[in-house]
């Protein structure tokens, strides 16, 4: 392509270095970045200072961090130089289950933490992830994020601990990793098993497991000294490049079709210290939105693309797959439907969520829940 005609293209001046920053631009767009009227992109005048924001997010390694990084490495750019990210890996600034704190008091601008992490804090981030036998797809939680009032609500109650609650984050389903097999419900009776606390814990509490919680990073260890013996944790990509295939034989996952019957459409996100969020002019918290949806659909689509190889490599490694029954997950529906109520019931925030979600999944849209299977069972709120 002659300089010529990248003049034309890119309607740029002839200078290569402010081609290159159009041209990366371009690049950024298709692959499904949101440009917004005023926002300060490349092209705007060049922010006097940057703001930058330290980053920590909950992922200890595989595509998941290296996702993150390229994503917060980009943002500078984006921003003609107003805002950049500093990413932080899992454990890098502090612990994964301290980082509510470290973003409360001005350790870390912001997180991206696993939503579910913060159930003992706040009963509501129980329903602002998947959940065992609840919304089962991406959508589904987009409608209630951003159609059915879902984002209104965090972000009143992460407010009102001076926390700003950018936008909820996808990356796919978790699977369970043992060292025996697990090939119904009550296979699960006995074993010590690593779950990420709040009703997911419960419900296999209430299955018979012996449960401990335990921060991503530090899964392989417990499952190499024997301290558990199975272990739910995200999907296959970013569970074999943390080496779970080396200490575990067998993976559990729901009937075809259901791969996680406890958390389908386990959600990460992006929150920010109320003081760094004022600081930010209107046009670049409208960007830093934007931005969220566009991580959020890159993000799950490269870990889905990334999870493809590794069933390969799980299945070179011998790893066997096995899988629950229909029987099975009507067994945990039973378990599961009074802890949707216990949850609900711990606060208004949560209350408010869960009656938002048990009448989307009550309509014809989607048909998970009926009256029969909720009866007896109230809200106080």
């Amino acid at each position: 392509m002659t300089q010529k005609r990248q003049g034309r293209e890119f309607r740029a001046s002839e200078n290569t270095a402010d081609m290159q920053r159009r041209q990366f631009l371009k690049r950024s767009a298709a692959a499904g970045a949101l440009t917004i009227s005023g926002a300060p992109f490349i092209g705007n005048a060049v922010a006097a200072e940057t703001t930058t924001w330290k980053i920590q997010t909950s992922w200890p390694g595989g595509i998941g961090l290296e996702v993150f990084k390229d994503w917060c490495n980009g943002i500078v750019e984006k921003t003609g130089g107003e805002l950049a990210f500093k990413p932080f890996g899992a454990k890098d600034v502090v612990g994964e289950f301290q980082l509510f704190d470290a973003v409360k008091n001005g350790v870390l601008d912001a997180m991206n933490p696993f939503t579910l992490y913060w159930a003992g804090r706040m009963p509501l981030a129980v329903f602002l992830s998947s959940y065992p036998l609840g919304l089962r797809n991406p959508h589904e939680w987009d409608t209630f994020y951003y159609g059915l009032g879902g984002l209104e609500l965090a972000r009143e109650a992460f407010g009102k601990v001076g926390l700003h609650f950018v936008g909820p984050i996808h990356h796919g389903p978790n699977i369970i990793h043992s060292k025996v097999p697990i090939r119904s419900i009550d296979d699960f009776r006995g074993r010590k098993m690593r779950l990420p606390g709040g009703m997911v814990a419960e419900v296999f509490q209430a299955a018979g497991a012996k449960t401990t919680l335990l921060p991503g990073s530090e899964i392989f260890p417990a499952l190499e000294k024997g301290t558990i013996d199975v272990a739910d944790y995200v999907g296959p990509a970013i569970n074999h490049a943390l080496g779970f295939h080396q200490v575990t034989k067998y993976i559990s996952m729901g009937p075809p079709g259901f791969m996680s019957i406890y958390q389908p459409v386990d959600l990460m996100d992006l929150t920010v210290s109320k003081k760094s969020w004022d600081k930010l002019s209107a046009n670049m918290k409208q960007f830093v939105e934007m931005e969220v949806h566009t991580y959020s659909d890159l993000h799950h689509a490269a870990i889905q693309a990334a999870d493809q190889k590794a069933w390969k490599k799980f299945e070179e490694a011998g790893t066997e797959v096995t899988r629950l029954s229909e029987e099975d997950v009507e067994a945990f529906t039973l378990l599961s439907v009074p802890l949707w109520y216990k949850w609900a019931n711990k606060d208004a925030f949560a209350a408010k969520a869960f009656k938002i979600q048990l009448e989307y999944m009550m309509s014809g849209s989607l048909g998970y829940v009926d009256k029969e299977m909720i009866k007896g069972h109230s809200l106080k709120a």
